[in-house]
């Protein structure tokens, strides 16, 4: 005589036949805690992951059995190949109930950055999400990062610029300065009445990936996006270093237009993405309000 498991003795109201005989687009759970390896590191992430219910007459999934597979991910290296393993054998699991299924990971990439101009380094924290799906037409992959970046507006230049010529004027109204003179009235607090407003800004871009590629392009895409904008949030400054990103800033005047546009043609270099999205939002510090540009492009159909 075989006895029943104690799993196998307990009621599962989920196996029984729904009340109200309807698909759903998608059923399963989010903000699941999940470590993962990024470049060598381990990452903590927060995961949702669901299903398509094309059962009309199932009650439900199994959402355990979703959960158990997400550990896979936890082994080695993140890699698009390891997403879509992940993703089939979750699929799998719910044969009978589902042809879809549906993936995002959350989480944040520090990296170690070098200042400017010293030899100081700290770590910067860089947010980024992973988003996937497997269905009837395929495997689909997608890679966010958001990048933060100081930005200078160009009319508060401008602006601060005819104040000086101004102040220079009224003061040298009769005379002829000399070299000297002029040096250290630019050094002194008179030299600069006015300076132009900055704020901390931020970029999320987002690749559409071609899923069969064998990793995920993080470093190239920072490296590029960080390249195009010219003013990188720093770490760890020495005044060497804050000096020279106050002339990163001066020769780096922009609109949110003009950054969203640097990043465009940047981000169309990279051989990665088959189609992208780029949002840029400057944290005003004279309104109360942000400036937002947002660009996109569809460079080729996914291979």
């Amino acid at each position: 005589m075989t006895t029943a498991s104690p799993e196998q003795r307990l009621s599962d109201p989920q196996s029984g036949h729904s009340t109200h005989a309807l698909p759903l687009s998608h059923v399963g759970m989010s903000n699941i805690a999940l470590p993962v390896r990024i470049l060598g590191q381990g990452i903590a992430t927060r995961a949702d992951i669901g299903v398509s219910l094309d059962n009309p007459d199932a009650r439900g999934i199994h959402m355990s059995r979703l959960y158990q597979a997400l550990p896979r991910l936890s082994h080695e290296e993140l890699s698009p190949g390891a997403v879509r393993q992940l993703l089939e054998c979750a699929l799998d699991s719910q044969a009978g109930l589902s042809c879809a299924i549906c993936l995002q990971l959350r989480g944040e990439l520090l990296l170690e950055r070098p200042a400017l101009v010293s030899n100081a380094a700290g770590y910067k924290a860089y947010p980024f999400w992973i988003e996937a799906g497997l269905d009837e037409s395929g495997y689909h992959l997608a890679l966010g990062m958001e990048i933060a970046y100081s930005s200078t507006c160009p009319c508060s230049a401008a602006l601060s610029r005819e104040l000086a010529q101004q102040h220079f004027l009224a003061t040298f109204k009769s005379a002829s300065p000399s070299r000297d003179e002029v040096a250290r009235w630019l050094a002194s607090p008179a030299g600069m009445p006015a300076t132009p407003h900055a704020q901390r800004s931020l970029a999320r871009i987002h690749l559409q990936l071609r899923p069969h590629r064998p990793r995920f392009p993080w470093l190239d895409l920072l490296e590029q996006a960080e390249a195009a904008l010219g003013t990188p949030v720093q770490s760890l400054v020495k005044r060497q270093d804050e000096q020279a990103f106050a002339l990163a800033n001066g020769q780096n005047l922009m609109f949110c237009e003009d950054a969203a546009r640097r990043l465009h043609l940047a981000i169309s270099q990279l051989t990665d993405p088959c189609a992208f999205r780029i949002e840029v939002r400057h944290l005003e510090s004279l309104h109360g309000h942000d400036a937002v540009a947002v660009s996109e492009a569809q460079l080729s159909p996914p291979s």
